[in-house]
This record gives C-alpha cells, sequence and structure tokens, in this order.
C-alpha cells in the first residue's frame, strides 16, 4: 500500500524485503499501478531478505524506485549484530548484519542471475564461491581521508551537547563525497593500522594541523594510505594539499619514533581536484620505496601505486585455483 508524503515520494508499507541487490541495497516487491505491468521493483538501504518494512522512496526511475526503510515492522531471522561499531554510517561494509555463509549464497545467486537471466548464457553448473579464509582484518590496503567538516551521527545531531571538534579521519559516507566519518577503530585492516591512523589524527589535532576542506580546496592534511603485507611490512603515504615541508617532516617523525615497525614512510603533494596520486611524484621520506609480499614461493614488490590484489590470502586462492 502506498502513501503520499508532502515530498510527493510514495511512502509504502509493510513491505516484504526478498532479495539482495548490488551496492548494499536489498529487493522488494509491491503492486504496480497498473496490474499489466506486473510487481514494481523497489530497491531498499539497510535491509536483508526476511525483513517487513514501511519504505519511504527518495528516487524513482522508470522501471524501479529507491527508498530507505522508515519502520521495521518484522526483522528477518536472518539478521545477525553487526561486529563493526560504525557499520550502517560507514561506507566500507554493507553487509555485516549477515553472516558470511548467507552474503555467499547472494552473491552466489546475483553471478547466476547475471550470467543466465539478464546475459542470457547457456552455461553448465557452476562452482560454489571459494569462501575467503578471513572475514576480518583481511585487507592488505586503506585509504582514508581528512576532513574538517566531519560527519555528525545521529546521536550527536539528536544530543543537546555542544560540538566544537568537527575534525575527521576515516571514511566517505556512502553517496557524500563531501562527508568524512571520523573512524575510531576498522576491522578491515591487522594492527597497527588502527594504532597508526588514530596516533596520526591526534598528533594532528594537538599540533593544529588543517584538515582539508573539498569545497573551498584549502587545509593542509589530505588523505592517509596505509599498506601492510603477509611479510610483516608496512607502508603509510601521507597526502598533502601544500608542500610545507617543516609541517610534513614533523609529523612524519613522530609517525617514524612511535612505530619503528613502519618500513616504508612516503609523501605526496596533492593540490589537484581530486585524491588520486597515481600520476603525482610520491617522495620516499624514510625506509625502503616499496613494501614485499610474498604468495607461495613468488616474490611480489608493491610500491606505493602498484596494484595487488587487497585481500593477500584470498588472492592465494584465486591464483592457486587459476593454476588448477
Amino acid at each position: 500500500m502506498a502513501k503520499r508524503n508532502r515530498n510527493r515520494y510514495p511512502l509504502y508499507e509493510k513491505v516484504e524485503i526478498t532479495d539482495l541487490a548490488i551496492e548494499g541495497k536489498a529487493i522488494g516487491k509491491v503492486k504496480n499501478k497498473n496490474p499489466d505491468q506486473g510487481d514494481l521493483t523497489i530497491f531498499v538501504s539497510k535491509t536483508v531478505p526476511g525483513d517487513i518494512v514501511d519504505v519511504q522512496i527518495n528516487k524513482k526511475k522508470k522501471n524501479y524506485k529507491e527508498g530507505y526503510p522508515v519502520k521495521f515492522h518484522k526483522y528477518s531471522e536472518k539478521r545477525i549484530e553487526a561486529p563493526c561499531r560504525h557499520f550502517g554510517i560507514c561506507g566500507g561494509c554493507t553487509r555485516q548484519q549477515l553472516s558470511y555463509d548467507e552474503q555467499l549464497k547472494y552473491k552466489q545467486k546475483q553471478i547466476e542471475d547475471v550470467l543466465k537471466r539478464i546475459a542470457k548464457i547457456e552455461l553448465p553448473e557452476i562452482n560454489k564461491i571459494l569462501p575467503a579464509p578471513e572475514t576480518q582484518y583481511y585487507r592488505n590496503k586503506l585509504e582514508f581521508s581528512f576532513s574538517n567538516a566531519r560527519w555528525l551521527t545521529e546521536e550527536e545531531v539528536k544530543s543537546d551537547k555542544n560540538i566544537s571538534d568537527f575534525k575527521a579521519l576515516g571514511f566517505h559516507i556512502p553517496g557524500r563525497f563531501d562527508k568524512i566519518l571520523d573512524i575510531e577503530e576498522c576491522l578491515l585492516q591487522k594492527s597497527p593500522s588502527n594504532e597508526i591512523r588514530l596516533f596520526i589524527k591526534n598528533f594532528a589535532v594537538k599540533n593544529n594541523y588543517d584538515f582539508f576542506n573539498l569545497y573551498k580546496k584549502e587545509g593542509f592534511l589530505r588523505n592517509l594510505i596505509i599498506r601492510t603485507s603477509e611479510t610483516n611490512e608496512i607502508m603509510i603515504i601521507l597526502s598533502v594539499f601544500k608542500n610545507d615541508t617543516e609541517k610534513i617532516f614533523k609529523i612524519l617523525n613522530a609517525v617514524s619514533e612511535k612505530f619503528p615497525k613502519i618500513t616504508s614512510i612516503n609523501y605526496v603533494i596533492n593540490n589537484k581536484l581530486n585524491d588520486s596520486i597515481t600520476d603525482l611524484e610520491i617522495v620516499n621520506y624514510k625506509g625502503k620505496d616499496h613494501i614485499s609480499e610474498k604468495m607461495n614461493n613468488i616474490k611480489y614488490i608493491i610500491g606505493p601505486k602498484s596494484f595487488y590484489q587487497t585481500n593477500s590470502k584470498q588472492a592465494k586462492n584465486l591464483y592457486q585455483t587459476v593454476k588448477n
């Protein structure tokens, strides 16, 4: 059942979520105004199959609509408690409210649907997805962004506290290139990734470093890349907006002293309109200009701009499968 609101977008009541879609959304079906057109597909954020929700539509397309839940009438039995404290706000992970086994089932279904139903390809039986050995602390590369206008959580907005700290070092809010969620703990990369990020942020705040403002194109600290390897080597790349070597050396020296296990410390001056550093000169400040990775008997040299599969253990499985 659909109701109209003041924004002229309908509100659909008690929509049952039946499937998962891409980009972190799920799928619900409602009756179309024209019965001859069949059911209308709705892509709903922050839901999982089995949920029954009221959906507020915020985007309308010719053949489907998109929306978000405003009320849960029933929570799916497939739901689990997300392990990350930032889940639901941060855009780094989208399926933590489902067990990994359930995620694999729906991913398998999506692959088969794309190949067989949409692409109309006749295929033999498709092999099951090979699960990743680890579901936490598996990434070997993360990129964080600085911002002087951090995203305020719903709890902060509703509270009557006087908020004066707007600096952030974290991830982009989904769909918002201009807003950064300050991350206290990320479960994607192994230690000391969290410790390095928190130290750099706290040092910068304590020493009055300017965090980047995307709209005004001003500030100093812009991005931080942390790379790790199975050989326990660590690389950091600090991206700054201005070539102020005194500030750069001060913060990098502090990081080096605090974390002597970092094997490669680098920085880059980026005063462009985008965050990409592939076309910029990377300055190796201390240690090696690369880290090494080992897969079976092969040694890989990974530089600041190198591409390497971000899940090292699953990359090993991928290469072994191809080899077999």
